[in-house]
């Protein structure tokens, strides 16, 4: 079975953790050696970046650094995670990857589009995920149901409301301009509703 690199992206509280768990439960029903990780993050050394960014006070970095953390964190996992995985033969699922840098830095930060490919093609060259799932929600929806999380990591959803909506509307315009790559479904469907669209979908284009 050949190895594909998908990602997840999409709003605060669209559920993608709990979707890569169930396409990874799923795929190694099929055999298939699977790592999950997640962005920021995934290294030791990824996980320090994760903590500069996601918490905290909300102006605590200038877009531009805030930013570059993001690029070093993502250098950092795929230089020591992704690529070599990749080249042992696993799938990688991944919680967030440059896309995420696209919406969040590039339109929610107004940091350019253009600038933020010009990053990634200095960072990480043509490294590229295979399949791209966009789960899609009302950020109003989608920042409510972060309110039920424990958790310190709360920087972005302390942004204000019109920021989230420029996400949204990032990731569709994303999906859009590429539809062969992107799979874009509604984050307000059931749980079980959504993995059963991401696995057959996930089946029919790797041929599993």
């Amino acid at each position: 079975m050949k190895n594909h690199f998908i990602t997840f992206e999409g709003g605060e509280g669209s559920g993608k953790s709990t979707q890569i768990k169930l396409l990874n439960n799923f795929l190694i029903q099929k055999k298939a050696n699977v790592l999950c990780t997640r962005e920021p993050g995934g290294t030791p050394s990824a996980e320090i970046i994760r903590k500069l960014v996601t918490q905290g006070d909300i102006d605590r970095w200038s877009p531009m650094t805030e930013s570059l953390l993001m690029w070093a964190a993502r250098s950092e996992l795929v230089d020591k995670l992704i690529k070599p995985s990749l080249q042992d033969g696993k799938w990688v699922l991944c919680d967030r990857f440059y896309h995420s840098t696209f919406a969040y830095q590039g339109v929610g930060h107004n940091l350019g589009l253009e600038n933020m490919k010009l990053m990634k093609n200095i960072v990480i060259g043509d490294v590229n995920p295979d399949f791209i799932i966009v789960l899609d929600i009302d950020p109003v929806k989608g920042i409510e149901r972060t309110k039920n999380r424990s958790s310190a990591e709360d920087r972005f959803e302390k942004l204000d409301i019109e920021f989230h909506k420029l996400l949204r509307g990032a990731f569709l315009s994303f999906a859009e301009e590429e539809p062969e790559q992107f799979l874009v479904i509604d984050a307000e469907l059931d749980v079980n509703s959504i993995s059963r669209i991401i696995c057959d979908e996930v089946s029919k284009r790797f041929n599993l």
